[in-house]
């Protein structure tokens, strides 16, 4: 049986996602409308953040991640990910992480400092069955796998 899924609600977004982040052993995929960096703003939740799938890149976990701008694809690669930008006529606008294929974020947060800290978002935590996952299979059709 799974377990409930979570809320993530506003300014909670950092305080879950980074853990799940750090806890990640093999695989993180990430769909970004739009994910920013602040690398004069070390104490950034956003930063954080970015510093945490560094962490993760460094530690063997395979980043993939799909973005819309062509330099945050360069800044990901720099920390070792496995970034592309979708080459599409839709626009990528889905927001979603998906933590070792059974822990999956979904909703309306980027990864920005006003999605972070400002704006009302609402996000869900979701655990899946690996074997089951629709969203990895969404992700990894989109990313070209």
């Amino acid at each position: 049986m799974q377990p409930e899924p979570i809320a993530i609600i506003a300014k909670q977004f950092p305080k879950v996602v980074i853990p799940l982040v750090d806890a990640a052993q093999h695989s993180i995929r990430v769909l970004a409308f739009d994910w920013r960096f602040y690398p004069t703003q070390p104490g950034n939740p956003v930063s954080l953040f970015n510093m945490a799938i560094a962490r993760a890149a460094v530690r063997g976990v395979q980043i993939r991640a799909l973005v819309n701008n062509d330099a945050i694809v360069q800044a990901l690669k720099k920390q070792g990910s496995d970034a592309k930008r979708l080459h599409s006529t839709k626009m990528l606008h889905s927001k979603l992480l998906i933590f070792d294929d059974t822990k999956v974020v979904i909703g309306s947060h980027n990864l920005t400092q006003h999605a972070f800290l400002m704006n009302e978002e609402a996000s869900v935590l979701c655990e899946m069955a690996a074997a089951d996952n629709e969203f990895s299979r969404y992700f990894d059709n989109l990313f070209g796998v």
